[in-house]
């Protein structure tokens, strides 16, 4: 299956960035393809490859929409403490690239198969996040799965329980989890602390619930958590919050 990376480039000259859309056809395996990035599209850039000297990169890195959890790749005079790598001009192009696939291509060890319905020790791609949806109803769930997807968030397992959620964690490390505060069988509030003492927390949390509240914010806030969506889901607000993880 191809396996599209959207990456977003600040500043280079003219030549620079031709350079780059060649590479990107003829130097990546045929299951993966590079696409530059556009602010009119809906999907979320998987890499930002900020030429560092131009002022357009320092208005980008300064930009309160700016998501860190996004790998940066720096190249220029400069470097910054976002950055993932950093390539000094001239570039060694086949450098940047081979970092790139370092990030976002699979070797043929980094899948392990498991039996459909069983947990799994299983392993992901490099640079791919996976996210867990925990207590939504089945129409909410295909609601976000859309919306994660388009952000670029396509690995999502999903648990109907905090007790399956827990099962779920032990044996994969979740980079984003969502969890409604209507759960049935435990306290919401408790599954999220929880996250707190895995060896690898998730890097965002987002709670979920149909009646919020001053209260429930700002104990989300208290717990770490990147925000709080409002069921059934506000198409803006999601929009919104998944820029931040």
């Amino acid at each position: 299956m191809s396996n599209t990376i959207w990456v977003k480039v600040v500043g280079f000259s003219q030549a620079e960035r031709h350079t780059l859309n060649t590479l990107f056809r003829v130097s990546v395996p045929e299951d993966t393809h590079y696409s530059l990035w556009n602010p009119e599209g809906s999907v979320v850039p998987h890499v930002i490859l900020i030429d560092t000297d131009c002022h357009e990169a320092e208005v980008e890195l300064a930009s309160p929409t700016f998501n860190s959890n996004v790998n940066v790749i720096c190249v220029g005079g400069r470097g910054h403490p976002a950055a993932w790598r950093t390539f000094a001009r001239p570039v060694d192009w086949l450098d940047l690239i081979a970092a790139l696939n370092s990030l976002f291509v699979p070797t043929s060890d980094d899948y392990i198969d498991t039996r459909p319905g069983e947990l799994g020790d299983k392993a992901v791609p490099p640079g791919v996040r996976v996210t867990l949806l925990v207590g939504l109803s089945a129409q909410d769930r295909m609601y976000l799965r859309a919306r994660l997807s388009l952000a670029g968030l396509t690995d999502v397992d999903e648990a109907d329980t905090a007790e399956r959620a827990s099962a779920c964690m032990t044996h994969r490390h979740y980079d984003v989890v969502f969890v409604s505060l209507e759960l049935d069988d435990a306290d919401p509030w408790s599954l999220v602390q929880s996250f707190k003492g895995l060896l690898a927390p998730p890097q965002a949390v987002v709670v979920m619930t149909a009646q919020p509240s001053w209260a429930a914010m700002e104990h989300a806030e208290q717990l770490g958590c990147v925000g709080l969506l409002e069921l059934p889901f506000n198409p803006p607000q999601v929009v919104s919050l998944l820029q931040k993880v």
